[in-house]
């Protein structure tokens, strides 16, 4: 595989940086230091010589999983609220009720009104 010109100069640069490296997660540093994602930074570390735990990295990636798994949860949760909010009634006159009048009386979107929009915003 064939380094890119920026992974190149990080490479180079990191020979040296990690002599001087005084934190307690290298992964960590490498990636905050040269703004990779930490996957990329235990490829690059590995790359130069430093030695990274194949648990670590498993550990690593099975915790990105479950963020990406609970903020997927999270992002549903919104939108089947969203959902729930702009769901409308609709009856034999009218395709989306939005309200009742003081004398119980339902006031909306007709089906007709409601197909001609649908056909307007397939033409466009």
């Amino acid at each position: 595989m064939k380094n890119t010109p920026k992974r190149e100069k990080r490479l180079s640069s990191a020979k040296n940086w990690i002599k001087t490296y005084s934190g307690q997660n290298i992964v960590k540093g490498y990636s905050k230091k040269y703004s990779v994602d930490k996957l990329c930074a235990i490829k690059e570390l590995r790359m130069i010589g430093v030695e990274i735990s194949e648990v670590y990295e498993r550990q690593l990636i099975n915790s990105m999983e479950a963020l990406r798994q609970q903020r997927l949860s999270f992002k549903k949760k919104q939108e089947d609220e969203l959902n729930t909010l702009c769901e409308f009634e609709s009856d034999e006159n009218f395709a989306m009720i939005i309200g009742y009048t003081s004398g119980g009386f339902p006031y909306g979107v007709t089906h007709e009104e409601m197909e001609e929009i649908t056909i307007e915003n397939e033409i466009e």
